[in-house]
């Protein structure tokens, strides 16, 4: 059992183990069963793999452990973020309904903007900066955030606007990707629901697809829960499995990540090319106050402007400790030229970069030297105005 008393690393570490069985492996390997004997009445809590599966148990109350030690949650998991996205607002809303989304977010969220509308569902979007979503909560029945954006790592203040909304009669949801439950809990910052990809930083290693949802009120839950058993939306037993092993080193990926994201933000502070620099744990990230206010650590993103699109491209091409790919907190750092996509309202010459658990002074270096070499001829370096 975890309790509120432990650190996040023992916590990480023993999260969703089963009691101890002699001659048992610590954490059992993957149940890829379809079907259960199941004679009689259906009364056990396995019958059919679209419903429940052991590997999923196991790894739903290790998560859940992680989103509030201490506490009875309950959480679902799902075959990717989005579908844990989806299973949320789709359970929540209906024909007639108001929902308050940001309109920085994640890049497919106005793909579900137009499917909601689709629906008959009102909705109303505002920057994730400066609260600015709290003018729009009049009638709602669900406010969503996601804090810090991604790609432009703004920070709201969740406890506040969570206070409004519940005031103005409306659930909150937190996609809380990119902070993760050991940089931040929206459950104890007032959220219904905490939602993630798993994808990224809880699994970290670039190679599952995963998503959850974390609810304390056990309706919430099943009304997610009857909604991905609809959709068919599961996570596979693999994937499930491999995603709780490893969570074991979630603490020590989150704390090595955040750091180096921190030294290369750092790196990059004052560098006459470099222009809208992002990280909230910056003392001058204009998201900095609210951060260190809610989250307890700053995460492994840093975004930033190059003066172009050739610019940017020939940093990429010169960096050798760092994967041009998509997505995010892996222990092998990436980058990308957000632009690329289309879909982001971000300038040609943007970067996400994510960092990975490499040595920072490496890391930092590999950034300067590829920097050096993407200087306009003779070091002719023009400041972009851009802000990320």
């Amino acid at each position: 059992m975890t309790g509120t008393t432990q650190g996040d690393g023992t916590t990480a570490v023993r999260a969703g183990l089963p009691e101890p069985v002699k001659y048992e492996p610590t954490l059992p390997g993957p149940v890829f069963a379809a079907h259960f004997h199941l004679p009689g009445e259906p009364t056990g809590p396995y019958t059919y793999g679209r419903d429940e599966n052991p590997t999923w148990t196991h790894l739903e109350r290790a998560i859940g452990e992680l989103e509030a030690p201490g506490e009875a949650v309950e959480t679902v998991t799902f075959a990717s973020g989005m579908a844990a996205i989806s299973a949320v607002l789709m359970s929540q809303l209906k024909t007639g309904d108001v929902v308050v989304m940001p309109d920085d977010g994640y890049q497919a969220l106005p793909l579900v903007h137009e499917q909601l509308r689709a629906f008959g569902i009102e909705v109303r979007t505002a920057p994730t900066g400066g609260d600015a979503q709290a003018a729009l909560l009049d009638g709602a029945r669900l406010l969503w955030l996601e804090t810090p954006s991604n790609p432009g790592l703004d920070v709201c203040d969740v406890r506040r606007l969570a206070d409004l909304a519940h005031a103005a009669g409306a659930l909150v949801a937190v996609d809380n990707t990119l902070a993760t439950p050991l940089g931040q809990r929206p459950l104890e910052l007032g959220a219904d629901f905490s939602v993630a990809s798993d994808t990224k930083g809880m699994t970290g290693h670039g190679d599952i697809l995963l998503g959850h949802v974390t609810c304390r009120d056990p309706q919430l839950a099943a009304g997610v829960r009857r909604w991905r058993k609809i959709v068919g939306a599961i996570p596979g037993p693999m994937e499930a499995w491999l995603a709780h092993r490893s969570l074991a080193t979630l603490q020590l990926r989150a704390d090595r990540q955040s750091a180096n994201a921190l030294a290369v933000a750092q790196a990059l502070n004052g560098r006459a090319e470099v222009s809208g620099l992002r990280h909230p744990g910056l003392p001058n990230d204009p998201s900095h106050k609210i951060a260190a206010q809610q989250m307890r650590r700053f995460g492994c993103v840093v975004s930033f402007n190059l003066p172009d699109r050739a610019h940017a491209e020939r940093f990429l091409d010169g960096l050798r400790l760092v994967d041009d790919a998509t997505s995010f907190g892996g222990v092998r750092s990436t980058a990308e030229r957000r632009g690329r996509w289309g879909g982001d309202a971000v300038p040609e010459g943007f970067i996400r970069f994510s960092a990975g658990a490499e040595d920072g002074d490496d890391l930092v270096a590999d950034v300067l030297r590829a920097l050096d070499e993407a200087a306009a001829p003779g070091g002719d370096v023009t400041r972009s105005t851009h802000t990320g």
